[in-house]
């Protein structure tokens, strides 16, 4: 089993639901030191359900909830690269930073696969160019580093790669986390992998249930890419994603306790609405209390 303390947050996904019933679960699991850490994600459209439903953009929203807790640390799980271009996003990634006081983890991933049924209207509805995997993959390895320096170098500097080109780039201010926010990148593609034993001080992967043999293989993957570069692959965090069964909490409690013991430590627990009364107290007496 491994000797590193799991860290339990939840997720709310902001589709099909109310502002306000995201904002209750917050402020009630904000009160609740078994819940570090929440998280948003980053769609434009519902992803389930009614896809003309509605749906929160992710970083307003939180910033939102950034500015109403105080302790939880928070993110996106994760940022689409394709949405935003990287020194706009490193500028809305800052912004939050000093709104939360120090509290983001900068959760970024590649974006929709173009084999997701409904990626490509994502994009199309709202006239964001939809290139080809490989377009993406090395456009979000160029979008890393360019967020990075924007967050830590002192000085402007011009960027001229294949995919981002920057004249005099400079972040004012700095996030106030140095020497800049933990960076944790979500996906199980090998080119992702990649650049996640390259970019990344947290790795999240989706699992639980038959998941999580895959999530355990591509972890083992992400180590040989560090091994590769000269990284120690321990200084990755490893996150998994695992689905809440209000109805079935054993069956959570059990894809928890296999999680921990395959070896990932930052557990993010996903929650589906509508959001019971109490929920946050729910998650952490019925399913994280067996763990800690």
């Amino acid at each position: 089993m491994n000797d590193i303390r799991p860290t339990f947050g939840i997720a709310t996904a902001p589709m099909q639901v109310d502002y306000h019933d995201i904002l209750r679960v917050w402020r009630e699991a904000d009160a609740i030191p078994q819940i570090e850490h929440a998280w948003l994600f980053d769609h434009l459209m519902p992803i389930a359900g009614d896809t003309t439903g509605p749906i929160f953009e992710g970083w307003t929203l939180l910033s939102a909830m950034a500015a109403q807790t105080e302790r939880l640390r928070l993110g996106l799980l994760v940022t689409s690269n394709r949405f935003r271009p990287p020194a706009m996003l490193a500028k809305i990634a800052t912004t939050v930073d000093i709104v939360s006081n120090g509290r983001l983890d900068f959760g970024i991933g590649v974006g929709s696969r173009p084999s997701h049924p409904i990626a490509r209207r994502e994009y199309e509805m709202h006239g964001i160019p939809f290139h080809d995997g490989d377009y993406a993959t090395a456009a979000f390895a160029e979008a890393c580093t360019v967020i990075r320096r924007l967050w830590t170098e002192p000085e402007p500097f011009d960027f001229d790669g294949e995919y981002v080109r920057l004249k005099g780039a400079f972040g004012n201010p700095k996030p106030v986390q140095r020497p800049h926010p933990p960076i944790m990148i979500g996906g199980r593609a090998s080119a992702t992998l990649r650049i996640v034993a390259e970019h990344a001080d947290i790795w999240n992967i989706p699992g639980g249930g038959a998941d999580l043999d895959g999530a355990v293989e591509r972890g083992a993957l992400l180590d040989r890419y560090c091994t590769e570069i000269g990284r120690d692959p321990a200084e990755i965090v490893r996150s998994i994603h695992i689905p809440v069964s209000y109805d079935r909490p054993a069956a959570t409690r059990d894809a928890i306790g296999r999680s921990i013991e395959a070896g990932f430590t930052h557990i993010v627990l996903a929650l589906t609405n509508p959001y019971p009364a109490d929920v946050a107290h729910w998650v952490a007496g019925e399913l994280i209390g067996a763990h800690v």
